[in-house]
């Protein structure tokens, strides 16, 4: 490969870096705490993905049945 070299240095460094992380304890997954209304939030925002998605996707078999059946 023509920058063989440097894709290997830069691979070396990502490793190390997150050996690194890891032994200082930088991050722990004990440290997530939820605050007062982080799942509220998470509701309301789920329910503003999905309810469109569904209704999308409910109109459309609606909309094929309703084609197969009345033409």
């Amino acid at each position: 490969m023509l920058l063989q070299k440097k894709v290997n240095r830069a691979l070396e460094k990502l490793h190390e870096d997150s050996v690194a992380s890891q032994q200082d304890g930088d991050f722990q997954e004990d440290d997530f705490r939820l605050e007062k209304n982080d799942f509220l939030a998470m509701v309301i925002s789920a329910f503003l993905v999905f309810i469109p998605a569904a209704l999308l996707v409910l109109g459309g078999i609606v909309l094929i049945g309703y084609l197969f059946l009345m033409h």
